[in-house]
């Protein structure tokens, strides 16, 4: 039978992994970082260990002593955990969902392997039913993102394989520009959440039928993007309109910085005050000055956060 939770719509905040100036994970942050996102944003729903995450640069061991702490610290605070679980190896896949089911999180996503890459939609959906099997009880989501793993596939293939072959398929983490298949996607997806991954064209998603969306910049913009979805919800368009421009003009200023993960990662530094510590080697650290100049931008742009 498949789950029967609650389905996920609304924001949900792509949560960044807490380091040590040493570069270990540091888990004393995340009970505060919870309690930022609920009680200044006003995001209660959390993806954890995805690509903001940095999930590919850590081990088994470290994302799962982190989802147990995201877990503990959440519980009662946050209205839904979705954990990713996608690796390069399937046993490791499976056993981080094993491990999430375990703990009780109200959904698991999954990612294409990107190295040794499924050649066609097909050879990707058996790869995510074998990763399902191992937590059948838990919502299981198909997180798609191909400019990162380069698996040429459209999600409306993928989805039209894992809807008749896992039963907990619950929905869709959309992290692609390409809104037809978005559009397919929600199209036949009417009682499934499908979830938009590209913040800057959150609205273009709502008008397409979007349920919610992931993102790293609801991070520190949850009460803003809110109210984009308060007012699309109301139909007070040219309100969402205003919102959503404002947003991308202040992401045209953060790309003057190469806008990447390094430099979101200490801009939330910045405009949270939690210390998050530096990404991971590959990712290069964005220095506190530069993080400081897109800070001040988001504030002129923003006023009111």
């Amino acid at each position: 039978m498949a789950p029967t939770h609650e389905k996920l719509t609304g924001l949900v905040a792509a949560t960044f992994t807490p380091f040590t100036k040493e570069g270990d994970i540091d888990l004393s942050v995340i009970g505060d970082y919870v309690d930022y996102l609920k009680e200044k944003q006003g995001v209660k729903n959390i993806f954890v260990n995805g690509t903001t995450g940095e999930s590919m640069s850590l081990t088994v061991e470290e994302r799962k002593k982190l989802v147990e702490t995201w877990c503990k610290e959440a519980k009662g605070k946050m209205d839904q955990v979705i954990v990713h679980v996608g690796c390069m190896s399937l046993k490791d896949s499976q056993d981080l969902a094993r491990h999430a089911a375990q703990l009780g999180v109200d959904g698991i996503a999954v990612i294409s392997p990107s190295f040794f890459k499924p050649r066609n939609a097909d050879a990707l959906t058996m790869y995510l039913k074998e990763v399902s099997k191992a937590a059948p009880g838990v919502p299981f989501y198909y997180y798609h993102l191909p400019a990162f793993t380069g698996v040429d596939v459209l999600a409306i293939d993928v989805l039209e394989g894992i809807k008749h072959s896992i039963p907990s398929y619950s929905g869709v983490k959309f992290s692609s520009t390409d809104l037809m298949d978005f559009g397919l996607c929600v199209s036949q997806s009417q009682d499934k959440s499908v979830l938009y991954g590209v913040d800057e064209q959150l609205l273009a998603a709502l008008a397409m039928g979007a349920s919610g969306a992931v993102g790293s910049t609801y991070n520190y913009m949850g009460r803003i993007m809110n109210n984009l979805l308060s007012e699309f919800g109301n139909g007070s368009l040219n309100k969402a309109r205003e919102t959503q421009f404002k947003m991308q003009e202040f992401l045209r200023y953060a790309k003057n910085f190469n806008f990447d993960l390094g430099v979101n990662k200490q801009l939330m530094i910045v405009l949270s005050g939690l210390q998050l510590g530096p990404p991971r080697l590959p990712v290069m650290p964005c220095s506190p000055s530069d993080a400081e100049k897109i800070a001040e931008e988001f504030r002129r742009i923003f006023p009111e956060s």
